[in-house]
């Protein structure tokens, strides 16, 4: 996300409706992100979109997300223990490959 300095006005297109927004956050980025909601609401289907408010609709897609956010998260944990387990094992390996290295020299100096 690219954050530009000052403030500026972006109008979006969300659900169908127009949100005039301020921001300091790249036009651009801020367009992408709304036309993944857009995708998401039109990922609900006609009837859905024909039946429901721009807020039950919003309400939806904003669910949604947040259930994608807490399992990417959870994703990332794993793999930060996973990433933790496999660190703790490789130094493990260093640390006794260190010491037999140690040892050898210790007994290559012992001998005349």
């Amino acid at each position: 996300m690219l954050v530009l300095t000052e403030k500026h006005t972006v109008t979006l297109e969300i659900a169908g409706a127009r949100y005039r927004m301020s921001s300091d956050t790249d036009e651009s980025h801020l367009r992408g992100l709304a036309e993944v909601v857009n995708e998401r609401i039109a990922a609900l289907g006609d009837k859905a979109r024909q039946k429901a408010s721009p807020a039950q609709l919003l309400a939806v897609v904003a669910l949604g997300l947040a259930e994608d956010l807490n399992e990417a998260s959870q994703r990332q944990r794993e793999l930060e223990g996973r990433v933790r387990e496999v660190v703790a094992r490789a130094i493990e390996r260093i640390d006794l490959r260190l010491e037999e290295d140690a040892r050898v020299e210790d007994v290559a100096g012992e001998q005349p």
